[in-house]
């Protein structure tokens, strides 16, 4: 076998051993999360059973997967819609960053604010 081939091979090895190492580490913390927590999505309060329980993920809140303590500190459970949001969120607000926005403003918008101002007018 050449150079190439062994290094190809001692990279399989190494990509096979991280996926398992975190596949074992996705199921330790989510079977933890899933006996502390009601079956309950912490945004929308969708409930699960065990027949959709598949649908309720594990979010980790300071985005790190290895962080994982024992008391579930760092840990909320999320429907599937509510954590690809919570991620869709996190990818914007770092846009924002990189673009050079104005991340602190940016979901503090209130398009009705005047509305109520408006409508009074409209009555006198």
């Amino acid at each position: 076998m050449d150079k190439r081939g062994k290094d190809s091979n001692r990279l399989d090895k190494l990509v096979a051993e991280s996926r398992r190492a975190a596949e074992q580490r996705g199921h330790g913390y989510r079977e933890q999360a899933l006996k502390m927590y009601p079956w309950v999505c912490g945004r929308c309060g969708r409930e699960f059973t065990r027949a959709n329980l598949r649908e309720l993920t594990v979010h980790h809140r300071n985005h790190d997967h290895d962080y994982n303590p024992a008391d579930g500190s760092n840990w909320e459970l999320l429907c599937l819609y509510c954590h690809d949001n919570e991620h869709s969120r996190q990818l914007d607000h770092a846009h924002g960053e990189l673009a050079g926005g104005d991340t602190a403003t940016a979901g503090t918008h209130q398009p009705f604010a005047q509305l109520k101002d408006l409508l009074r007018r409209d009555d006198d």
